[in-house]
């Protein structure tokens, strides 16, 4: 029964530091948030069952086992409501989630009744109340919610790509074992099960969340490590202080723990300005790449003008060999303009400077212009690109005209940099609540660690640095961030090196 009662208090200490660390780290996430209450609703179960666990009269068990549900009941929900906002499902499935929202405040009303539950069962590892008629109904609820929420990761793992691929599969399998759980109910209908099984899960699920919100960044969140671990430390002294066999041990564990505080505090603060002076400087490297990037640019587009007077004949007819040579140069401004557009974009992006400016616009026609704008290359390469249009006209959505175009653009000229032979396919469908572009060639293809990283900056994969030297990885990097400011996303598939790559741009009908 200790034992038990440890666990159950050890994983309810657990979730809600693990909860408020990531709600303190991005208070403006909705994700934070909502994830943070999750936590919190774990830990009321928790902590309910511990003392439950430690009540000796049937009348305090009762009591305690009521008050876990109040947590209990409005997990489904919450677990649902952070599928939704991981995989930007909000809009599509808001009615669902304001449902789950009502029926957990109604199991709540009831959960107090005895039409929930009522009485005791006393089985060998413990003791539990026995379900009723409403506890039958909230099962349901739970299973089907519970259900949904994979569904929403499963479909976001199989069509995202990179790091957004990775935290999905680590959402998917630390919220599968956090779910075996669930066997905690099973003595609510007489079966004698060891429950140590459903506080093991919840410790190991949040351990593996733990570890992907290191690792991996998720929840948005960049250095926790010194905090998490400072309070994994703490939380065992704790516990270890709680269940001291003697006054004297009790003394020399608490004067352990309040030293390993104390130190662990100003560790902290120490890794928190230690934080805030790298804040300073990418800040500061961001504004000088935006100041040079300026300073490049002037120069370069003033270049690019007497270049193209001379191709055109301004100053006199060129020889052939010297227009040969001239086009070179022009072509290698046009790269370096590009290249100076790209940094600056970044640095605007990094110090949150891009301002977004929506509009009603045609989709087909900005992809007509970035089309029109790549013609000339694509006909070099000698490779096709075909433009599939819709049978039906899209509908005008609002976009940041200049953003979309830039994230097109982005899209097929890396399609066309890196096809040889073939060509190029430009689809777009006409989804309920988004509009999706399909951008797939017939070029080099991509390794599944290459798909993981080329939505990242300053990545590119294995056939670009041995065909396309110039390039600097920034222009999907770009095209992701644009998209992520529209609420929407992008992703990538590849079957492998040689079998061409297929991109897709997903853009919301409507911005909130």
């Amino acid at each position: 029964m200790q034992i038990l009662a440890v666990c159950s208090l050890v994983g309810a200490i657990f979730m809600i530091g693990l909860g408020l660390l990531v709600f303190s780290k991005s208070r403006k996430a909705k994700l934070g948030f909502v994830f943070n209450l999750f936590c919190i609703s774990v830990s009321i179960w928790l902590f309910g069952a511990f003392m439950m666990l430690t009540s000796k009269e049937d009348v305090l068990a009762i009591f305690w086992d009521r008050i876990v549900y109040m947590g209990v009941v409005f997990i489904p929900a919450l677990m649902y409501h952070i599928s939704v906002i991981f995989a930007k499902l909000e809009q599509k499935q808001r009615k669902t989630l304001l449902i789950g929202y009502f029926i957990s405040f109604i199991f709540l009303i009831l959960s107090g009744t005895n039409y929930f539950v009522e009485d005791l069962y006393k089985y060998s590892w413990g003791t539990h109340t026995q379900a009723r008629f409403f506890h039958h109904l909230f099962l349901v609820f739970f299973a089907t919610y519970i259900f949904l929420f994979f569904c929403n990761l499963y479909r976001y793992y199989k069509k995202t790509s990179g790091m957004n691929r990775v935290q999905a599969k680590y959402m998917l399998m630390s919220f599968g074992i956090l779910n075996i759980g669930a066997v905690a109910y099973l003595p609510a209908y007489g079966v004698d099960v060891y429950p140590i099984i459903a506080y093991l899960a919840e410790t190991i699920g949040a351990v593996i969340l733990a570890y992907a919100i290191l690792k991996h960044h998720l929840m948005n969140i960049r250095v926790v490590t010194t905090e998490l671990f400072t309070g994994l430390i703490i939380l065992v002294l704790l516990v270890q202080t709680i269940i001291a066999p003697s006054f004297d041990e009790f003394l020399i564990r608490g004067g352990v723990l309040l030293f390993v505080t104390t130190f662990g505090f100003f560790l902290i603060r120490g890794t928190i300005r230690e934080i805030e002076n790298l804040e300073k400087l990418s800040k500061a490297k961001s504004e000088f790449v935006s100041i040079v990037s300026h300073q490049l640019r002037t120069p370069l587009t003033a270049t690019k003008g007497y270049i193209s007077m001379l191709l055109e004949g301004s100053y006199g007819k060129l020889s052939k060999k010297t227009e040969r040579v001239m086009n070179n140069v022009y072509e290698s401004n046009e790269r370096l303009i590009r290249l100076v557009n790209n940094f600056l974009n970044i640095s605007r992006i990094e110090a949150g400077k891009i301002k977004m400016t929506y509009e009603k616009v045609s989709l087909e026609e900005v992809i007509e212009s970035v089309i029109n704008e790549l013609k000339l290359e694509i006909k070099k390469k000698n490779i096709y690109l075909k433009w599939e249009q819709p049978k039906k006209p899209l509908p005008k959505i609002l976009i940041d005209a200049e953003k979309v175009r830039q994230i097109i653009l982005n899209v097929i000229d890396n399609s066309v940099r890196y096809t040889k032979q073939g060509g190029i396919v430009i689809k777009v469908k006409n989804l309920k609540f988004s509009v999706l572009i399909s951008i797939t060639d017939t070029g080099e293809g991509m390794t599944a660690e290459e798909i993981t990283k080329v939505f990242y900056s300053f990545s590119r994969g294995g056939a670009g640095n041995e065909t396309h030297t110039e390039g600097a990885g920034l222009g999907l990097y770009i095209a992701r961030k644009f998209a992520e400011m529209h609420q929407g996303r992008i992703w990538s598939e590849s079957k492998g090196r040689g079998k061409g790559s297929a991109f897709y741009i997903e853009l919301p009908k409507v911005q909130k």
